[in-house]
């Protein structure tokens, strides 16, 4: 709630003081329910999140019968991450802008990736691509879990940008979102700290543009929940940017 707003005061200000949100989020409850009503329990998107048109950080709900029986997740081991040759339709609406980002992490049959989409933010001429944390199923479909981008600047701006993580420890437990985002820069190493531990990131350069760095980190070593106290991006040399 506070992420949504603190979006819309940036990014659509004269909206923002003439718009009652408590009253958009209920209108967008009782909408869910009766929703849920007239299709025997089908989840819909809540109207709150497209009154804006603006993303910070979104979790798609899964589509219900879509998931095989639970399995657990299985870290890849610290080498590089490869990708796709060529980009694969996507199951949502905008396809993957350059290639696939293979993590290795798998849950049962499908497989953990990562890949931007294009964005329209008409007051953020700037920031026209989002990355999204999807999964792979085995005919190759991509299932978009959560997506994030910029509400503000540019979305090539040196740097971190949006940081997408899993909001709650109750979050689902079968194919939990790693907490990843992307770097702008010559990164070769993106450390987090969490609960004073030091943990690494695993990288991999966008197709599209080699100075734009996908990082992830391993969800069973950042937990669901768990947000980064701190994290940072070194050299080749170790030197931080």
């Amino acid at each position: 709630m506070e992420r949504l707003r603190a979006a819309m005061r940036a990014t659509e200000p004269d909206l923002w003081e003439s718009l009652d949100l408590d009253a958009v989020m209920r209108q967008g409850r009782s909408l869910r329910r009766r929703r849920r009503a007239a299709a025997g329990g089908a989840v819909v998107l809540s109207a709150a999140l497209v009154v804006v048109g603006v993303t910070v950080g979104v979790r798609f709900a899964r589509p219900p019968g879509q998931l095989p029986p639970p399995a657990p997740a299985v870290s890849a081991p610290t080498t590089s991450a490869p990708v796709t040759s060529t980009p694969i339709p996507g199951t949502e609406s905008r396809k993957p802008i350059g290639e696939v980002v293979s993590s290795g992490i798998r849950y049962g049959t499908e497989e953990r990736v990562f890949y931007f989409v294009p964005v329209d933010l008409p007051a953020v001429p700037d920031v026209t691509i989002g990355l999204v944390a999807g999964r792979r199923l085995a005919d190759g479909t991509l299932i978009a879990d959560y997506l994030v981008n910029d509400v503000a600047g540019s979305d090539r701006r040196p740097g971190f940008h949006e940081i997408g993580y899993e909001s709650s420890p109750a979050a689902p437990t079968y194919a939990p979102v790693p907490t990843f985002g992307y770097f702008v820069g010559p990164a070769d190493g993106i450390i987090g700290t969490v609960d004073g531990r030091r943990v690494t990131a695993r990288l991999a350069r966008w197709s599209m543009d080699t100075d734009v760095v996908i990082f992830w980190f391993d969800p069973q070593t950042v937990k669901p929940g768990r947000r980064l106290d701190g994290i940072s991006a070194r050299d080749t040399q170790g030197r931080p940017l």
